[in-house]
């Protein structure tokens, strides 16, 4: 065995594999995993990582296994995206278990040699419990881990995604075969409907049903299409899941394909992913070189293969007839429905199309049979549920969990609640066509039906924490020039609504609200939700409509009383220093970058107003909030 830290796959080669082959593949890999006296290194590699560093760290290792005569007994795996991205770059050392942090280049050295050579911990690299500060060696103690449920994730961190060996080794395109050799169509869309698993694209429609239709639609010609134009704002679920395990997503269209029959398909993936796409297209040649594309997969007689269609970055292009549009070559625009693509998509065919998470789940169900699947969840949203978490928390990362889970516990029993001990004001839940749930109804649980009940959708899984600093208003504000930003402008609610929606909130937030502006924001949003086109503008307003159901007070604060109690609103602040609440600590007289504060030790800081730009460095750095 020799150190194994690069991309090679042995598959070069054509070659067709059987059921046979998968089978003695798996045996290989346990052998190689569990080999005496061997030890693996997974090293985190998303896009998270990268720009943290990970790749002089994974280099580094390499060199400091080598220079230590070590590689005959060490394996060094990049990954993709770990989770925890809060403490990139990441470590794993199998089989201890032995879960590093936070690594720089700098620090292998001594890992290789305590770890490595004289089977020590480096306890200063290790996590730490928030409360007690006793380090937490073994990766499965650590709460962030401890009490996920990863179905969807679940290679993520322990396999190289460049290497078609490791996935099957993992079960790998075990579902397709079963889906290819013992079943017909018809029941593998039977078992999708028995699974209850509903696009977690944002819209929850049942896939089974989806794939149903398609299914009975007539036509020699039919596609599968792959949604991977992930745009909202903070999340990062499915570009981790391309990056971490691509060979999944395949799986999951050629069995959608074979439901359908179908041929041909495409993931359209933004090009801001050059991972992803690389990792995807990579896959993609491996799975053809084995014969788990293209014709006679696994020698079953059917044919299918998938195609990289990278989309420009436009969110409208994560609707259904927009992104079909696109890859048809033409511009980017959504079509009223019906007809559903399901009988009229792409090139006019019967298309399904799924998202990434959606389609990572599939081999899974196949695999281990639709009861399974919904053995876990609730009664209207079974199985499990990724998230981005982002924003006012602690552990930042990739969580998933049992739908039913309250959302209280992701951000606290998993995200490790709020930094600084801060109070938490509301978490914003499936991204700008979300809504913002306030912290007195933080234990609704992850379910498609209550969280819409609470005014959110589940979205595509994109959740972020806001604290008690943050402005509702400029909150929707924010949300509403994203939307404003994107929208495609083919139909006049959404092209103009949105618009003056954003001038409305601008305006707020300048000082400059009057009365009736609240009730006109109101009469928008009811007009653009009723009349727009396509999903992305009759959604617009749901970021206005939860902050004035939730905070409704903060925008009469800024309108009657020109007051933003969140300080965040700089033209509704006076840049004062509160002196009963400054604490003399000097850190706004060493922030201010124009040196408008004057301060001494044991002093109450003075702000010259003169001379203030009105940066907010000052409200950053005050501990206190002892600016007005």
């Amino acid at each position: 065995m020799t150190v194994q830290h690069d991309n090679a796959c042995c598959c070069t080669a054509a070659r067709r594999l059987t059921v046979d082959d998968l089978a003695v593949m798996r045996e290989e890999y346990a052998a190689r995993l569990h080999a005496p006296n061997m030890r693996h290194i997974f090293i985190c590699g998303g896009t998270g990582c990268h720009a943290t560093g990970s790749i002089a760290v994974k280099n580094r290792l390499v060199e400091e296994v080598a220079a230590r005569g070590l590689t005959d007994t060490v394996r060094i795996v990049e990954t993709g995206c770990n989770g925890f991205c809060a403490l990139g770059p990441l470590l794993l050392v199998h089989p201890e278990n032995i879960f590093y942090q936070k690594l720089a280049a700098d620090d292998i050295p001594e890992l290789v040699e305590e770890q490595l050579v004289h089977g020590r911990q480096v306890e200063r690299l290790l996590y730490r419990d928030p409360q007690t500060k006793k380090p937490i060696p073994h990766f499965g103690d650590i709460p962030f881990f401890a009490r996920q449920q990863p179905w969807t994730l679940r290679n993520k961190g322990v396999i190289n995604p460049e290497s078609v060996e490791d996935y099957i080794g993992r079960d790998g395109y075990r579902g397709t075969a079963r889906a290819l050799l013992e079943m017909t169509p018809e029941s593998i869309v039977q078992e999708m409907l028995t699974s209850g698993l509903r696009g977690r694209g944002g819209a929850g429609f049942p896939t089974g049903m989806k794939w149903q239709f398609a299914q009975r639609s007539a036509g020699d010609v039919k596609y599968v299409l792959c949604n991977a134009d992930e745009g909202d704002p903070g999340a990062f679920m499915d570009r981790s899941i391309l990056e971490a395990d691509p060979h999944a997503v395949l799986e999951g269209m050629i069995i959608a394909a074979r439901a359908i029959n179908a041929y041909q398909g495409y993931i359209y993936c933004r090009s801001e992913y050059p991972l992803a796409v690389r990792r995807v297209q990579i896959a993609i040649e491996q799975a053809r070189a084995l014969g788990l594309l293209g014709h006679n997969i696994l020698g079953s007689g059917f044919d299918f293969d998938v195609e990289i269609y990278q989309g420009a970055g436009a969110f409208v292009c994560g609707e259904e007839t927009a992104l079909m549009r696109s890859i048809e070559g033409k511009r980017g625009m959504p079509r009223p429905r019906p007809p559903f693509p399901a009988h009229k998509g792409l090139w006019e065919k019967p298309t399904i199309l799924n998202n990434v998470e959606t389609l990572a789940n599939v081999a899974q169900i196949m695999l281990n049979g639709g009861a399974w699947y919904a053995s876990v969840g609730t009664e209207k949203s079974k199985g499990t549920k990724v998230f981005a978490l982002s924003g006012d928390v602690n552990n930042i990362g990739l969580v998933e969990v049992p739908m039913g889970t309250p959302l209280r516990s992701i951000v606290y029993d998993i995200g490790g609640g709020i930094p600084k001990k801060r109070k938490l004001k509301a978490v914003q839940l499936g991204g700008p066509s979300g809504g913002c749930i306030p912290e007195a109804y933080l234990d609704v649980i992850i379910d498609y039906e209550e969280i819409a009940k609470v005014g959110a959708i589940m979205g595509s899984g994109g959740a972020i924490v806001m604290d008690d600093r943050t402005c509702m208003v400029d909150m929707a504000r924010f949300f509403l020039d994203f939307i404003q930003d994107e929208s495609c402008g083919k139909c006049t609610p959404c092209r103009e609504g949105t618009r003056r929606q954003l001038e409305l909130l601008e305006k707020i937030c300048a000082g400059k609200g009057e009365d009736g502006d609240i009730e006109l924001l109101e009469e928008l949003s009811s007009m653009i939700t009723e009349s727009a086109l396509c999903g992305l503008g009759q959604t617009a307003s749901n970021p206005v409509l939860s902050a004035l159901r939730y905070f409704r007070d903060e925008f009469d604060a800024h309108i009657k009383q020109k007051k933003c109690p969140a300080k965040r609103c700089a033209a509704l602040l006076d840049f004062t220093v509160n002196a009963d609440k400054c604490k003399k600590c000097g850190k706004c007289f060493q922030t201010c970058p124009v040196q408008a504060i004057a301060w001494q030790k044991k002093e109450v800081a003075v702000i010259n107003r003169d001379i203030c730009v009105r940066c907010m460095s000052c409200f950053e750095a005050c501990p206190f909030d002892a600016i007005d």
